[in-house]
């Protein structure tokens, strides 16, 4: 819905200028820098780097443990959100502020707590025969800790905002929960579930910090590609980095391009 409060045009223009002036501070400058430096390598040197066989192991696990935790969160997350929308229980205010944890805590500190509990040695390795540190399966936990508030808090107010009379209307017709989840809840929350989605999976790739601890950085099966840039930034590869950055973001580009047109589309398919 468009407002139809006016703003004087001088007010308009300063602020425009300040937001072009954040934003390419923040995101354009550091964006053209980074690429300026990967356009000191020629083709070839370009491509011998981000195609490396150790790199293309490090995207391998990236990508695939970001896509894996992106996947449970979108499951656990509705879950986690409809709890907390639809139901009253004991110590709700309390869960509900804990959903938020992860951005508060500093991510080395988490991934040092899950090699702790999930060692050979550890509390849940010893106890349940868990031992995750140093495993893929170790990374995707992390992955799903840093980047679960994304999908809880993108699911959550599209749930609180949706109209009871749409799921007491369906039951009142004769449909069991199963149908009123399936032919309701779910094509009414597409959007945000692929938008829940898109940012667990773009903070799970970007993670560095607790998967470093978890991961075993060993080559060629736990290393994440964050840390083959940190390696040639101690080498003093600036180029090399470089290049791998922006393999990265152009791959990230073109994900979050597909996930966004699927957004659109549901959208556009629920309101016809």
């Amino acid at each position: 819905m468009s407002s139809n409060i006016y703003y004087p045009k001088k007010l308009k223009t300063i602020l425009l200028v300040y937001v072009l002036f954040y934003l390419g501070m923040i995101v354009l400058i550091p964006f053209f820098a980074l690429l300026n430096n990967s356009f000191q390598l020629d083709w070839h040197e370009f491509l011998g780097i981000i195609f490396h066989k150790r790199c293309l192991a490090a995207y391998k696990t990236s990508f695939l443990c970001s896509l894996f935790a992106a996947l449970l969160n979108s499951f656990f997350g509705f879950i986690i959100a409809y709890s907390l929308v639809k139901f009253e229980f004991f110590g709700k205010r309390f869960f509900d502020s804990i959903i938020d944890f992860p951005f508060a805590l500093p991510t080395a500190v988490a991934g040092l707590t899950y090699v702790d509990l999930y060692s050979q040695n550890g509390l849940f390795g010893r106890l349940l025969g868990l031992p995750l540190a140093y495993t893929k399966e170790g990374i995707v936990l992390v992955l799903s800790f840093v980047s679960l508030p994304f999908a809880v808090r993108t699911i959550q107010p599209v749930l609180q905002e949706m109209d009871p009379e749409l799921e007491q209307a369906a039951i009142s017709l004769g449909a069991n929960p199963f149908q009123v989840l399936s032919y309701v809840i779910i094509p009414y929350l597409l959007p945000a579930w692929i938008t829940a989605f898109t940012l667990s999976f773009a903070r799970s790739l970007a993670e560095y910090g607790s998967v470093v601890f978890i991961s075993g950085n060993l080559p060629y099966k736990t290393e994440i590609a964050p840390l083959i840039i940190a390696i040639k930034l101690e080498q003093f590869d600036k180029l090399g980095a470089s290049a791998i950055g922006v393999f990265l973001l152009f791959i990230s580009f073109v994900l979050l391009f597909i996930l966004n047109y699927l957004e659109k589309w549901s959208n556009y398919n629920y309101e016809k």
